[in-house]
């Protein structure tokens, strides 16, 4: 069975073609850069391979080239639409409604789009996704994966804010938590690497949104992002955590209208915000010519991260090992470097020339005097929607 997976991001659309129970993966790629005339797609099967730059302006755009390569005459790997069983969607934001993985139909898309405003950069590109996909793959089962589900076991006095209590009685106003297939996938296997029966494991999810979840024996406990995807760490466009007194002394003293203020903390903000570059790679670049702008912004990036792996240490009561993972906390040797500096009072030794290696599979980079593991594992979150839409199938 051939199970397309729709994995789409605030700027990036990462795609899977997977056979399904065998796991064998038939084609993979990347769009990244969505939004700009320097946008790259990616496509990749096991006799092509294909890199190009170009203007791509929306994710629909980006999802129909997606769809033309997958059915190209010479380098695709399906000859009609109809091969396609099952397309597997990460969608981000499921509110209260859904808790476990959906098939798809009018009204779980109405009940999606009616969470846009909880998560604005990733809903509207997720409901587009499915809709394009409809209409390209019309016999195929379309089935939803939600990035808030497996945050449904933080407890209550985590997930609940200290406002008056019919906002969460009532209008399910909560802590709801995001990037949950990436922190349910590398978790899982870092508890199968460590061997533990109980564990206490700190995932963090570096990518242009970032995340940090508390995890304690296979379960969420603690999440860095809320009832939006966009509290918690710096991320490429968002500011992440602020005082939210601010708003409105943006409105107040600016003239700011909401709806600007919004634009601002998630679009104009973080990285982007700080630096001009929302692209790690680019900052990073430009650190190392010695701009203090981003030289700074890195340095506020890694000292958030420290904090909540202090204050989630501290909730766990103990730790076993950190797990850096997605595509800046899998790439990034800079970044993780710094985060890990000054943290043996926890028991976290980095390993220099570990850091520095790459590899496709679990890397662990601590030294050996360390305490606590520092895990790299590579995310697969099309591969966990996969599993999850086949078993729903």
């Amino acid at each position: 069975m051939k199970i397309l997976i729709i994995n789409s991001g605030s700027s990036s659309i990462k795609y899977q073609l997977i056979n399904m129970p065998s796991e064998k993966v038939v084609c993979e790629g990347l769009v990244e850069r969505i939004g700009t005339d320097k946008a790259v797609i990616k496509f990749k099967t096991a006799i092509n391979s294909l890199e190009e730059i170009l203007d791509i302006e929306n994710h629909k755009i980006g999802l129909q080239k997606i769809a033309d390569l997958l059915l190209d005459p010479v380098k695709g790997v399906i000859k009609n639409a109809n091969e396609i069983a099952i397309v597997g969607h990460r969608v981000v934001h499921g509110g209260k409604p859904f808790i476990k993985t959906t098939l798809i139909d009018a009204t779980v898309k109405e009940k999606i789009r009616q969470l846009f405003s909880l998560a604005p950069l990733h809903n509207p590109p997720n409901l587009e996704g499915i809709i394009l996909a409809e209409e390209i793959f019309k016999n195929a089962k379309q089935v939803a994966v939600f990035d808030t589900a497996f945050h449904h076991s933080i407890p209550e006095k985590a997930k609940k804010y200290a406002i008056p209590n019919e906002f969460y009685n009532k209008h399910n106003i909560q802590q709801y938590g995001f990037h949950g297939t990436s922190h349910k996938y590398v978790s899982e296997k870092a508890i199968e690497y460590l061997q533990l029966n109980h564990s206490k494991i700190i995932s963090i999810h570096l990518g242009n949104g970032c995340s940090v979840t508390a995890v304690k024996d296979g379960m969420s406990m603690d999440h860095s992002m809320g009832f939006t995807p966009s509290n918690g760490l710096i991320m490429g466009t968002r500011s992440g955590d602020i005082d939210h007194a601010l708003i409105f002394y943006l409105v107040q003293k600016f003239n700011y209208s909401l709806e600007e203020v919004n634009n601002l903390l998630t679009k104009q903000s973080g990285m982007f915000g700080l630096t001009g570059f929302s692209d790690l790679r680019d900052i990073q670049a430009q650190a190392e010519k010695g701009n203090k702008e981003c030289i700074l912004a890195l340095e506020m990036n890694a000292y958030r991260i420290k904090k909540y792996i202090g204050a989630y240490s501290a909730a766990l009561n103990g730790l076993d090992a950190i797990v850096f993972t997605a595509g800046i906390g899998e790439n990034s040797a800079v970044l993780r470097k710094m985060v890990c500096a000054d943290m043996d009072y926890l028991g976290i030794v980095l390993d220099a020339k570990k850091n520095e290696t790459r590899s496709s599979t679990i890397n662990e980079i601590n030294s050996i005097a360390s305490k606590v593991k520092v895990l790299v594992i590579p995310t697969n979150e099309e591969l966990e929607i996969a599993k999850q839409a086949f078993g729903l199938d």
